[in-house]
């Protein structure tokens, strides 16, 4: 098969042969992805300055094809996550996250997007927004360089690059669950992780109702 391809039937002029590649499918549909990645225009923090640089003239990230920065999660398929991600915030991004259409990717924009930065230990930040949601790029910082973020972005293209359609999640047939939206209460509770809650209350009231009877 590969000597098929290599050798065409067909004998083309030799002005044309040098504007003639073979190709595979899976290589033309990641060449119109990477090439049209459309980021979602919101920013949480100081992370979010550093991020309009970007596609401000100097460093003008539309050379890659970015420069659509979409208001509307329907029609976008990158959330950069710029900057401090708190408990309040989470389940209006966790939310933005569920309205983008497959394929979709995130980009985790500096330390405090990443773990939590230098507000770890807060009462109400999240210690990493990849807890709630799967991260595809971390870009460490506090804050990244604009030259940070354009090389996370170049990495999230040579990702897609290697993507292939019979593998990516999106086209199989178990169709993607939305990811529950925190609640807020005492304390952050995923929904995901309430039977542990259960769990843990089980073991601590049945002591006491063995002691009742």
């Amino acid at each position: 098969m590969g000597e098929e391809i290599n050798k065409p039937e067909y004998d083309f002029p030799d002005e044309l042969r040098g504007n003639i590649a073979i190709t595979t499918l899976d290589r033309i549909y990641n060449w119109g992805r990477r090439s049209s990645v459309w980021p979602m225009m919101f920013g949480l923090a100081c992370c979010a300055i550093e991020m309009i640089c970007v596609a401000a003239s100097r460093y003008d990230f539309a050379r890659f094809g970015m420069e659509v920065m979409r208001p509307s999660p329907r029609q976008s398929d990158l959330m950069i996550v710029s900057g401090t991600v708190t408990k309040k915030m989470i389940p209006m991004i966790v939310r933005l996250y569920n309205q983008m259409p497959e394929p979709k990717y995130v980009l985790a924009m500096g330390a405090c997007a990443s773990g939590g930065g230098p507000f770890k230990e807060g009462y109400n930040v999240v210690s990493g927004v990849d807890k709630f949601i799967p991260v595809d790029v971390y870009v460490p910082g506090c804050p990244p360089t604009p030259q940070a973020l354009l090389n996370g972005l170049i990495t999230l293209q040579e990702k897609i690059d290697k993507q292939s359609i019979r593998t990516v999640r999106w086209y199989k047939r178990e169709a993607s669950e939305p990811i529950p939206i925190p609640v807020l209460g005492p304390d952050l509770i995923d929904p995901r992780d309430i039977h542990l809650f259960d769990a843990t209350r089980s073991s601590v009231e049945k002591p006491d109702a063995q002691k009742d009877v």
